[in-house]
């Protein structure tokens, strides 16, 4: 269970952008949808992330946030003598729909469509 409870305790702030990200940034990659939102690479890598706040609305019962999601990932190859795939990482970005529950403060992060 995801829970972002500084991120709605800062809801109304200057800060809230802020405290947002930094929350974000601490989640293991595992509670985010990162091998979903791949473009050029084919394994997303469990290293640093950053989030970016795109925008936010207040509904009823929670807070939704698009927020924009940086981090690495790597092409995996076969592993074979002479392989040319790259194992460097590569940058990725994709973009996240962060819905926190006004009353629990739980989050559920899911990947966000076009």
């Amino acid at each position: 269970m995801i829970r972002l409870p500084a991120s709605l305790k800062a809801w109304g702030s200057t800060d809230f952008s802020s405290v947002l990200k930094d929350e974000i940034g601490r989640l293991d990659a595992s509670c985010l949808p990162l091998q979903q939102g791949l473009t050029s690479t084919s394994y997303a890598l469990d290293g640093m992330h950053s989030a970016m706040l795109l925008s936010v609305t207040e509904r009823p019962d929670c807070l939704q946030a698009r927020v924009g999601i940086f981090y690495s990932g790597i092409l995996a190859g076969c592993s074979c003598d002479g392989d040319p795939t790259p194992v460097e990482p590569q940058n990725e970005y994709c973009e996240v729909l962060v819905s926190i529950s006004k009353a629990t403060a739980e989050a559920s992060i899911t990947l966000a469509s076009e």
